[in-house]
């Protein structure tokens, strides 16, 4: 069985993660389950960075001690993503102390093999993203990546070489076309890092006391980068003294789910670091779009924060679940607002979907007292339609392939409103008039509890709940991903999936 290891960036633990965090790991999920569906021996982590200044600094107003203050906020991460249902293998937290124990020797060894020197650290920090950066390199003299205020702070460090490394990682990226994608990223991070050169990397601090000790030099602590970066690699078993059978099975990592604002430390400075420990770098590492809150970035001090549970007691988890991955294109921002989302509510999961299982499910117990069998009683519309079904599987795989979730979702959807196309052509309501006509009244019938078999067995990986459900409604298991001649179905009762929302009565009775 192929293995395919897939992780998600892990969270910052300085508070509860949005629902833009909470997209990437939804993201992540459906992409795990879609390659268990085909097979695939998938190990799939997920978790939390929990060191840094900023951390120690909210601890201190906290009134609580850093260990304390992370233990709450990954608590409350790991409750969000158990809630979306998200099915990761490892939750993995950096202030285990294995983890930290690996770190420390992998800065030991690149120390010892002179990848890491001591020096002076002058520059504009920025607190919120635990980064330096050059006067060049500010905009309008504060941080380019959240345009909050800089500090200018001076301090003994250690550095990383990283321009020991540009020319090889820009060979391999021009040579692995699909190393970092969408396309665009690749370009953003050749044209404006690596050709105009890397300047070394400040890997210690010494301003904090919350991260993970230099072992010879215990008043310099371990900074972000090799602390945090690393998870992907030491919660698999590496260790530079001899590593795991698990870590020699899963790496290098199939795909580093990442959001685009991180970027440049998962194509930069991650792959320079496994360089220099002469490990194989990750196969591809994709930078998802971010989700907006009415088309704005979301901010706490903009007050359009919106959290994924306060969304799942509103709408339930699936409903969540299926606009995240419906609704983010794959190389654009997404946009989320309480009228979207109730619009494709309503739209593509009530109508479209739970209206299709309801009424097929109604006509089976109808006019057939629940049991369906193929009269195979065709005609010419049958094999157009049937062809649908059995092209579903590969175009979702096309789509898959370029981690396109949305565009799977979408060629799903097409069958969905092909089927309900379906029943206005067919006309079972006429058919069943006709005692003549039973053979083919019962012959669409098939054919359409074929499509929403088909179709909830797709559905696995973006709505899970949901296609349980539906299987168990048309009460059948047959797992092959096509149409088949000599299935049997013996249906339950219909029960809604999706309640459709009325827009005025939602805002009358939710103040949001």
């Amino acid at each position: 069985m192929e293995k395919y290891y897939i992780t998600t960036a892990i969270s910052y633990t300085s508070g509860k993660p949005h629902i833009g965090n909470t997209y990437e790991v939804v993201l992540a999920d459906a992409i795990a389950r879609y390659k268990r569906s085909k097979g695939y021996d998938v190990y799939f982590q997920t978790g939390t960075d929990e060191h840094g200044l900023k951390i120690e600094t909210k601890a201190h107003d906290a009134g609580v001690l850093p260990q304390e203050f992370v233990d709450s906020v990954a608590n409350e991460i790991k409750r969000i993503w158990d809630l979306m249902d998200t099915s990761y293998d490892n939750f993995v937290r950096t202030t285990d102390k294995h983890h930290e124990e690996i770190v420390q020797k992998i800065f030991n060894k690149l120390y010892e093999q002179g990848d890491i020197y001591k020096g002076e650290y002058e520059g504009w920090y920025c607190t919120p993203c635990e980064s330096f950066f050059t006067d060049s390199q500010l905009v309008d003299g504060k941080c380019p990546d959240c345009g909050r205020e800089v500090q200018k702070q001076k301090e003994e460090a250690y550095f990383f070489k990283m321009s020991k490394y540009q020319d090889r990682l820009l060979k391999y990226i021009e040579e692995h076309d699909d190393f970092i994608e969408p396309e665009s990223r690749k370009n953003e991070m050749i044209n404006n890092f690596l050709k105009p050169g890397l300047q070394d990397l400040c890997v210690t601090r010494t301003t904090f006391k919350w991260s993970i000790p230099v072992t010879f030099d215990p008043k310099h602590v371990i900074y972000v980068w090799i602390d945090a970066l690393t998870n992907y690699i030491t919660f698999i078993g590496y260790d530079p003294d001899g590593s795991s059978d698990l870590f020699k099975k899963l790496w290098p990592a199939d795909l580093h789910l990442i959001g685009k604002d991180i970027l440049r430390f998962h194509t930069i400075y991650w792959p320079i670091i496994l360089m220099a420990l002469d490990l194989p770098l990750p196969k591809k590492i994709f930078g998802h779009p971010w989700l907006l809150t009415d088309n704005d970035k979301m901010s706490k001090s903009k007050g359009n924060v919106i959290y994924a549970d306060d969304l799942v007691e509103l709408f339930g988890v699936d409903a969540v679940r299926y606009y995240l991955l419906k609704e983010i294109p794959y190389a654009n921002d997404g946009n989320l607002t309480y009228e979207l989302l109730i619009d494709v509510i309503n739209s593509d999961l009530a109508n479209t979907l739970g209206n299709l299982v309801q009424r097929t499910i109604s006509m089976a117990n109808k006019y057939f007292e629940g049991v369906v069998t193929n009269k195979e009683c065709h005609e010419d519309i049958d094999s157009d339609f049937i062809d649908k079904i059995n092209s579903l599987s590969s175009n979702i795989d096309k789509a898959m392939d370029k981690l396109a979730v949305s565009d799977a979702i979408n060629s799903i959807l097409e069958l969905l409103r092909a089927s309900n196309k379906y029943i206005d052509e067919t006309t079972p309501w006429i058919l069943a008039k006709d005692e003549a006509s039973k053979d083919r009244l019962e012959t669409v019938l098939y054919n359409l509890l074929e499509s929403i078999r088909v179709c909830s067995i797709n559905l696995s990986f973006a709505i899970p709940s949901t296609s349980k459900e539906i299987l168990r409604q048309i009460n059948n298991i047959r797992e092959e991903n096509s149409y088949l001649k000599d299935n049997k179905y013996e249906v339950g009762t219909p029960s809604v999936l999706f309640q459709r929302i009325d827009k005025d009565k939602f805002f009358s009775v939710h103040d949001l």
